[in-house]
């Protein structure tokens, strides 16, 4: 998914957006909007909306919180851990050296600073939310630092605009650059996840030399190990539905359409449209041999250099196990999770007898309601 302002593609540098200018990073398709991502058609669903919300909020005035949405995530999560009484901050957390009765050194922060590796499919987009949202710091991709640089025209993303219109790869000093400005905004003051950087040995140093200016270094390196073999299971078997972006896997995550038989434009459908869905160009095995041989070759040296604070995980297994193998690495305490025995009804709960129907057939005892 991509967005003119927030997170646009490469391909648009500025331009005005159109099926020309939006292309995917990756294959360089064109990309598309939704039908109904039209302001015609929000004005609709923003109507509907109202009308059924706010009788509901008034049915539940007792117990409504309202959050502020229009601002960062960051911000927008602290203070939904606020209304619903989360502790986010590490348990871990160093105590500050002034509350230890000492003067403060020249360091200039205790931020957690991580570095995440796997290959693809490895599971890192299903984890990588986790260790945000229980450490309360930002992931960070090269890709998304690049394009926002770009977009907010910086010195290092003019510099790096000007060397991808002319065809050449962006330096490793540009992108030092453009990682030097991304974390010294106010999101990173606690931490910071990076996600795709460094790529080689020397990028990590260049990190290290960064950091270590600031009298910080890399708190943990986490490497989600997943075989070969069961990654090209994970990769081939993905097909999604190019207009929305819904995903969908052969053996883990059917559609309706499939029953039971061979994988093909005919019997792959998009469950909400039925149109076809499609496979990626590189989600082939000779692609994703490549792509893994690219991996291997460049990941094996750096977890020797971070070798001090490499924590490895087993990526092949249920996903909760593996968060759990996450949180002992990161050393994560429960005040580190978000803690609710119930259940969150996201847009289930329509009328009186929807809610009473409920509470009759459950036994959750923390419920909560998330309308927006």
């Amino acid at each position: 998914s991509y967005h003119v302002k927030f997170s646009p593609p490469k391909s648009l540098a500025g331009r005005e957006a159109s099926t020309e200018t939006m292309l995917d990073d990756e294959t360089s398709e064109p990309l598309v909007q939704r039908a109904d991502d039209t302001a015609e058609a929000l004005k609709s669903r923003l109507e509907a909306y109202h009308k059924q919300t706010v009788p509901l909020l008034g049915h539940y005035e007792a117990v409504v919180k309202s959050v502020d949405g229009n601002k960062d995530k960051g911000l927008i999560w602290r203070d939904i851990a606020s209304v619903l009484s989360i502790e986010v901050k590490p348990a871990n957390e160093p105590v500050k050296e002034e509350e230890r009765g000492v003067e403060p050194t020249a360091k200039s922060s205790n931020r957690r600073i991580l570095i995440m590796f796997g290959p693809p499919g490895a599971g890192k987009g299903s984890q990588a939310p986790k260790i945000v949202e229980a450490l309360g710091i930002p992931q960070l991709s090269t890709g998304d630092m690049l394009r926002a640089a770009v977009a907010a025209k910086t010195k290092a993303g003019l510099a790096a605009q000007s060397v991808m219109a002319a065809g050449g790869l962006v330096s490793d000093e540009i992108v030092m650059g453009i990682v030097k400005d991304r974390i010294k905004e106010s999101d990173c003051d606690e931490g910071f996840i990076l996600d795709g950087f460094p790529r080689t040995v020397e990028q990590a140093r260049m990190l290290d030399a960064l950091l270590v200016s600031n009298n910080e270094a890399v708190s943990t390196v986490l490497s989600l190990d997943v075989p070969d073999s069961i990654l090209e299971e994970r990769i081939c078997g993905r097909w999604i539905h190019k207009a929305s972006g819904r995903s969908y896997h052969v053996k883990f995550s059917p559609p309706k359409s499939l029953a039971g038989r061979e994988a093909s434009t005919e019997t792959m459908l998009d469950d909400e449209t039925s149109e076809p869905l499609v496979q990626r160009a590189d989600d082939t095995a000779e692609a994703l041999k490549s792509r893994l041989e690219a991996y291997h070759k460049q990941t094996v040296p750096l977890l020797g250099h971070y070798e001090a604070v490499v924590k490895s995980v087993d990526g092949n297994k249920d996903k909760g196990l593996i968060w759990d193998d996450i949180r002992n690495a990161l050393q994560l305490g429960a005040s580190d999770e978000v803690k609710l025995s119930g259940l969150q009804l996201l847009g289930e709960v329509s009328t009186d007898q929807d809610y009473i129907n409920f509470l009759c057939e459950s036994d959750y005892r923390n419920i909560i309601i998330l309308f927006g």
